[in-house]
């Protein structure tokens, strides 16, 4: 038996700061929205872990997929193992939440095909220990959240329009931006509400910017024609189009490769377990 499942690629619809930690993180609020569109993970029954991957040089032990894995296996003290195969398409230090998403899929996965029967809080909690944004792809729901950004609270009824996502090809190391000092830490907390009415942004941005020249360009040439934003710490950024055609044609332009994908409150891997 082979399960084959997707890892959908996040937005950060904004991001503030808030303040420093004692222990050197940073307090963030943020909004995760989904995208139908990402990395693809299969799994079989094996003897041991052994991970494939379309890209050769993501296959080493450091990879949040083995990671994922083996701490599965030691929570639940399963001698279960599975051949991996990881399908990668979203960039690296992207901004979209690539290696995260990566970790949330093979949790669920491998819970499923071990039998495991850990439950989502369960899983959230390994995946934390992984990184900070995997629990909001364990859930699979759109997500306020706060804390390092894994204190979540699900939010519905987001619009889910179309968005057109350029990647340029650079790869932000997110401890370089958050060790920068020019960096903001001093937004003021803001409510979901307040959000919804009045908008925010990202504090990361003029970071990014400033030591990434091909994601202020992407950005700008974005803005010529609406809004934009980067997403996490970048390098991605996006913009809500009116439609997906509206979408295609201006990421035909674009200066810098991207992918075009609708927005999701309920990720494509919360509703591939569904059908499970």
């Amino acid at each position: 038996m082979t399960l084959s499942l997707p890892a959908p690629a996040k937005l950060n619809l904004f991001l503030h700061i808030l303040g420093r930690r004692r222990d050197g993180y940073h307090r963030l609020q943020t909004l995760f929205q989904f995208l139908e569109y990402g990395d693809s993970l299969s799994f079989s029954l094996a003897e041991g872990l052994h991970l494939s991957c379309n890209q050769e040089e993501l296959c080493r032990p450091d990879n949040l997929v083995l990671r994922a894995a083996e701490a599965l296996r030691q929570h639940s003290a399963t001698q279960q193992g599975a051949t991996i195969h990881l399908h990668k398409r979203l960039p690296a230090g992207g901004g979209v939440g690539g290696g995260s998403s990566d970790a949330a899929t093979t949790l669920l996965g491998l819970n499923h095909l071990w039998q495991t029967g850990l439950d989502l809080d369960t899983l959230a909690r390994i995946g934390l220990g992984l990184g900070a944004d995997v629990p909001v792809f364990v859930y699979g729901h759109a997500a306020w959240a706060e804390g390092i950004g894994e204190m979540l609270s699900p939010v519905s009824g987001l619009p889910e329009p179309w968005m057109l996502v350029l990647t340029p090809a650079v790869q932000v190391a997110t401890a370089r931006i958050f060790q920068a000092p020019a960096l903001t830490r001093d937004t003021s907390a803001i409510t979901l509400s307040a959000f919804l009415t009045q908008g925010g942004h990202n504090d990361c941005e003029n970071t990014v910017c400033s030591l990434y020249p091909e994601v202020r360009s992407a950005l700008a040439w974005l803005r010529q024609f609406d809004a934009a934003a980067m997403t996490g710490t970048g390098a991605c950024v996006f913009q809500a189009c009116a439609d997906q055609e509206q979408a295609l044609r201006r990421l035909e332009r674009a200066p810098c490769p991207g992918f075009v994908a609708r927005a999701r409150v309920i990720s494509p891997l919360a509703e591939a377990m569904a059908r499970l």
